[in-house]
């Protein structure tokens, strides 16, 4: 089994990135698995996942790398035993610190395992706002990384792809950087794909564990987030996440759609109103019927971007995470929670909070 961990930071676009290899993988015969981790109890991106017909195990609680060691120790173990896939792909919360769950996978000593190097997606179109708000943090997940994706480049300036791939190789001269857009079926994927799936390029467990140095850490004297600290509360973002059970059956798909702009339009006014400067991730989906409609942004100035998945629901049912920068968590979950009541009763329709769900989810 072959197991790839793609970090990067909330909204870098971790989830399409495994969606779209993950298929392709699946389509080429091979049995993938995938870990989703997330904020929080309930789970969103393993919910979507699932929509594209891969198997996927969703750990939530918080951060895979410090919460959850021994739970992914046993479901990884479960999928060795019982799916036996020929690829593993963990997906890490945005506010993990990815080089501590290689390091964990090592330390689990599972036989016949190889493990990638060590992949990191950097929001290129976002690049300068991150280092700005959540600087001394993502310098950390660059810093770890063997291979650094400048991902979103169909959304950036040509001209400034070069600059931004020049400032990333100077944080992490080691790292392989590549140019990547799951909307591109171009040489760039392609790269990105020969990268983690090459075998001279994968170290195998019984390997050393690779260490930051202190030599490394010396940025020209910037103090970095030190790895053993707790990950979640070192990107000193605020996250809160949670579902709602919408009474009276499904619901008209325009009435959806519109309801699920309504919610993000509220959100993230009344976030920016805390944090004008905000960065991270607002991401919700309201399931119905046949249609789910997912929408999500990751920065103050971004325009929310909607998607429609195929969907089968018997019930509708509405989640949401919202992780920011510079907000205090109660004032994110009194938002979050007004704004979802009130963007349903403007359309006539009452929801209520599902309770919440501890431990392991498997789908």
């Amino acid at each position: 089994m072959r197991v790839i961990v793609i970090g990067g930071f909330l909204g870098s676009g971790k989830t399409s990135t495994i969606i779209r290899l993950g298929t392709e993988l699946s389509a080429q015969g091979k049995k993938v698995a995938i870990i989703v981790n997330e904020i929080g109890e309930i789970g969103v991106d393993g919910d979507v996942i699932s929509k594209y017909g891969l198997d996927t195990t969703e750990l939530t609680s918080g951060c895979i790398c410090c919460s959850l060691k021994v739970n992914m120790k046993i479901t990884i173990s479960m999928l060795m035993k019982e799916f036996q896939p020929d690829i593993l792909l963990i997906e890490p919360t945005g506010i993990a610190f990815p080089q501590v769950i290689k390091n964990e996978i090592y330390l689990m000593d599972l036989k016949g395992t190889v493990v990638a190097p060590l992949v990191t997606l950097i929001d290129g179109s976002r690049f300068k706002q991150l280092l700005k708000e959540v600087k001394h943090f993502s310098m950390r997940q660059i810093i770890d990384a063997e291979i650094l994706v400048i991902n979103k480049v169909d959304l950036m300036e040509p001209l400034q792809i070069p600059i931004i791939e020049t400032s990333v190789q100077q944080l992490n001269p080691k790292a392989s950087v590549i140019q990547l857009s799951t909307k591109l079926q171009d040489e760039h994927w392609h790269n990105f794909v020969r990268l983690v799936l090459e075998e001279d390029t994968a170290e195998k467990i019984s390997g050393e564990l690779r260490t930051v140095t202190p030599e490394l850490l010396a940025m020209e004297g910037e103090q970095l987030v030190d790895e053993s600290m707790d990950s979640v509360e070192a990107s000193g973002i605020s996250s809160y996440a949670t579902e709602f059970i919408v009474d009276g059956g499904n619901i008209l798909p325009n009435v959806a759609r519109t309801i699920v702009q309504e919610t993000m339009r509220l959100v993230k006014s009344r976030v920016m109103e805390h944090s004008p400067e905000f960065v991270g991730h607002i991401k919700m989906f309201l399931e119905n019927d046949n249609e789910t409609v997912k929408m999500n942004v990751t920065a103050h100035y971004e325009e929310p971007s909607m998607e429609l998945i195929s969907s089968k629901s018997r019930v509708p049912r509405f989640k949401i995470l919202s992780a920011v920068s510079n907000i205090d968590k109660m004032t994110l979950i009194d938002i979050v929670d007004s704004s979802v009541v009130e963007a349903f009763a403007l359309k006539g329709i009452n929801v209520r909070k599902k309770d919440d769900r501890h431990g392991i989810k498997f789908i």
